[in-house]
């Protein structure tokens, strides 16, 4: 009987949102969902928690009220208590968050979607959503359902005494919109209220009310444009008769929006105000159907309006941020379709505006990362979705940049330094181990990560492969009963200088388990202990010797200035895996190589970029390539297949060509079919296309294909390390020749001394000559002191250089590269200091690196 007598006093209700159930006491009426934070029910809503507003509000004295108002001025009014509750409200549960790496979706989701473990405030600051600032009511449209009310004559706003008779036109435009624009969507009737205002009408509205100092005008205009997507796209849209859901045209007026947000820049705080206000109305749209299983957005208007919100400046405002993460959380959790259309659409965007949108992004993450005053900010418990959310958006950004060409913004653009100051290991860790470790990962989204940091992440993984690798040999070792030496730790390699290359070869190929060691080199038969400087020689003069044009593995390109492998046929392919091997033990062990390879090729090394696992026989680099990438390996012959492709006679007469391609080997000609049969199949205009695609392809990939597998195979097993799969081509590129920009001055900033100080005449006679040498001395000084010609990823700043005094004039200036230092005799004046300098830099192969 008890549980009878319960169950008519309590009914039994479910959340559209996340489906959760609960049961509630008849006679009351539930407005939040106890889980997820959205509402059951809008209107009803909204309506209850204005009459509780209402009833609280008589019970208070008026003493009370007018404390409260005075209070509610001071923090901000309406606008602060909407923002406090609005970072309250729980995400939509529903909603399927989408990232550039489909394996880290559920692992983002998972924090963009967690739902607050504290029952949300339920006191909504009610907004009257029919009324401007003013208090007139403007004409209310209906998204959603199937009838939209017109506007009565009630609902017309009305100058106030003192109006300027121009300052009538945005009353007509509101009067105008009885005659409405309809479109079908789903048996729908989408009313679109109609807004003609232009950027110029908008300046003149400006003029007048700085003039007449009444902003009622300016301020209804803003006011009631981002009430509501449907506003939004009803003054911004360029033609609403027109849907726009093709993936190339978002149907907006860009220069509209920028104008308008130009605009309100410079308008006075209080229309500010209002114009956040209304934003925040139109983010807590109910976009939901009546059919709770049918989920926004249900038209592309929805994407338009957010496409035109993320380009508020507004939000480049810490104060607003509550806010902006709202809009931001909305955006990622779109699904992949709707994300599709907006990178396509963000395509269209002016770089400046582009750019303006990258930097808001970045600075709403730095803040939220290290706040400079925590308390205007929610604790970071709460709002674990905010870094999520803007780091997705910041995704779709990205991908726009990557599909056009040349790309709108340098990739470099996406970085953000702030995050170089976090345990970046364990955000590797945490993306390395989804299991174990879940959680959001900056390293899901390796765009945002600076070359700096990822090199730092690399660097640290190798650290920890040797010192993985240097154990288990201490451990076989100690197994083998063996007394264990230092040099069991390092990978030592012990060559001539006269065999260089083959010594080279039969060192690494005999010690190939322990290439994840230190590096440490020997030149046979001279004295010496290798603290960094003698390895750099290695690597110097082996890529110096391995790539010059007699050695016959790679063809040098005088006008693209990089080499490329030959396509000669050889019965081993050794000396290309030392090449690769080579490369990885650069990256492995922080060494800047001065190799000249084309960015093709850095491409395919990344192609893939981990090794397939336990399947020698699996392709590996192979990739698409184009004309623009064969410009940079071979520019002659990709002018003339431009020319073919541009030709406007008839190609099969006048040029003749079939599906061939001639190549030289070893002095002999010989030629290949581009596709079965080629000879026979002559190149017409219709074909063009694909004969020059093929000849691409075989000249990038299949020509070197066992070359560059050798090659490939030779840099993976050193580097072997999944952070390659962050890097883009350029990184690996970066990583492996640096820095090719010389700045003298910056290796001056960062020069310590010995013996000498700064202001002695020696070392400004010093600096002022080299300052004044050509850029291909200024190289060879710097291979004379450190070792190596380029300079590290970061720059000069991260180099260590120091200058120590020693006695004799006549000696010639000497260097340790191991520690990258000079030793300069006190030279009198600036023409001895001249020629001792150049006279070593120029001689000093074999000399003076120890």
């Amino acid at each position: 009987m008890a549980a009878t007598d319960c169950m008519e006093s309590s009914n039994l209700i479910t959340c559209p949102t996340c489906d959760h159930s609960v049961s509630q006491n008849r006679g009351n009426k539930r407005i939040i969902c106890p889980k997820c934070g959205n509402f059951y029910d809008r209107d009803s809503a909204v309506d209850e928690l204005r009459q509780i507003r209402r009833v609280n509000r008589e019970k208070q004295s008026p003493n009370e009220i007018k404390d409260r108002d005075e209070d509610k001025d001071k923090s901000g009014g309406t606008l602060s208590s909407i923002a406090n509750f609005f970072q309250n409200l729980g995400p939509n549960r529903k909603t399927k968050p989408a990232g550039p790496q489909s394996r880290s979706n559920s692992q983002a989701s998972s924090n963009l979607s967690e739902p607050s473990t504290k029952t949300p405030n339920t006191e909504l600051p009610p907004i009257n959503h029919s009324q401007t600032p003013s208090g007139k009511r403007t004409p209310s449209y209906n998204v959603n359902g199937p009838h939209s009310p017109r506007p009565s004559e009630k609902d017309k706003p009305t100058a106030t005494k003192g109006d300027n008779t121009r300052v009538n036109t945005w009353a007509q435009q509101a009067d105008s919109s009885i005659s409405q624009i309809t479109a079908s969507a789903n048996n729908n009737k989408l009313v679109y209220p109609v807004r003609t205002k232009t950027a110029e009408q908008l300046k003149e509205d400006v003029l007048l009310a700085k003039e007449s100092k009444n902003w009622k005008v300016v301020q209804d205009f803003y006011a009631t444009t981002f009430e509501s997507f449907l506003e939004i796209n009803a003054i911004f849209k360029r033609d609403p008769c027109k849907e726009y859901k093709t993936v190339e045209e978002p149907g907006l007026k860009f220069e509209l929006v920028h104008m308008v947000y130009e605009i309100l820049l410079k308008l006075p705080q209080e229309i500010q105000k209002v114009v956040l206000k209304s934003v925040i109305n139109s983010l807590l749209k109910d976009k939901r159907d009546h059919d709770s299983r049918i989920h926004w957005p249900h038209t592309k208007d929805d994407l338009r309006a957010y496409l035109v919100l993320l380009q508020n400046p507004q939000f480049e405002n810490f104060t607003t941020y509550v806010i902006f993460a709202h809009l931001l959380r909305q955006i990622a959790a779109l699904t992949d379709q709707d994300h599709h259309f907006l990178v396509h659409w963000m395509k269209g965007l002016k770089k400046q505006v582009f750019q303006r949108i990258i930097k808001r992004l970045h600075n709403f993450i730095s803040v939220r990362l290290f706040p400079p005053k925590p308390q205007d900010l929610p604790p970071m418990a709460k709002c674990t979705w905010w870094i999520p959310s803007a780091t997705k958006v910041l995704a779709l950004l990205n991908a726009a940049n990557n599909l056009t060409s040349p790309t709108i913004v340098q990739y470099s653009e996406f970085y953000n330094p702030t995050l170089d100051h976090l345990d970046l290991m364990a955000e590797y860790y945490t993306w390395q181990n989804p299991s174990s470790c879940a959680g959001f990962s900056f390293c899901q989204y390796p765009f945002i990560l600076s070359i700096n940091a990822k090199r730092n992440i690399l660097q640290r993984d190798s650290e920890q492969q040797m010192i993985i690798m240097a154990r288990r040999s201490l451990v076989a070792k100690v197994q083998r009963r063996q007394m264990p030496d230092v040099g069991m730790l390092f990978l030592n390699l012990t060559v001539r200088r006269s065999h260089l290359v083959s010594d080279s070869l039969n060192e690494i190929a005999r010690k190939q388990h322990d290439l994840k060691k230190k590096l440490k080199v020997t030149f046979a038969g001279e004295p010496g202990l290798d603290m960094g400087g003698l390895t750099k020689e290695w690597f110097l003069l082996l890529i110096r010797q391995i790539f010059h044009s007699d050695y016959g593995m790679f063809t040098y390109d005088k006008r693209a200035g990089v080499h490329w492998f030959s396509s000669a046929h050889c019965e081993s392919y050794q000396e290309f895996n030392l090449v690769g091997v080579l490369m990885g033990l650069a990256v492995y062990n922080s060494i800047i190589l001065d190799i000249h390879f084309p960015a093709c090729c850095f491409k395919k090394l990344l192609s893939p970029a981990v090794v397939p696992y336990n399947n020698p026989q699996a392709m590996v680099g192979m990739t698409t390539m184009n004309i623009n990438d064969l410009k940079t390996v071979q520019p002659d012959v990709a002018n003339g297949l431009q020319n073919l492709l541009d030709y406007d006679g008839d190609v099969e007469d006048d040029f003749g060509l079939s599906f061939q391609v001639s190549v030289t080997e070893f002095g002999v000609m010989k030629t290949v079919d581009l596709k079965p049969n080629g000879s026979n199949i002559p190149v017409t205009n219709e074909n063009r296309k694909e004969y020059v695609q093929l000849y691409v392809d075989w000249i990038l990939n299949k020509s070197i294909y066992h070359q560059f597998q050798a090659f490939y195979h030779g840099f993976h097993s050193v580097c072997a390390s999944n952070a390659l799969i962050m890097l883009r081509p350029q990184e690996v590129e970066m990583l492996v020749c640096g820095n090719p920009i010389l700045d003298m001055n910056e290796l001056r900033k960062v020069t310590t001394y010995d013996g000498y100080s700064p202001q002695d005449q020696v070392i400004k006679n010093f600096w002022d000559v080299v300052l004044s040498l050509p850029n291909e001395l200024q190289k060879r000084l710097l291979l004379f002191t450190t070792g190596s010609d380029r300079i590290p990823v970061g720059g000069m700043s991260e180099m260590t250089f120091k200058i120590s005094r020693v006695g004799g004039t006549d000696l010639l200036p000497m260097s340790h590269t191991c520690f990258n230092m000079l030793v300069l005799p006190a030279y009198k004046n600036k023409k001895t200091m001249r020629v001792k300098l150049i006279h070593a830099v120029q001689n000093a192969e074999g000399f003076g690196l120890e």
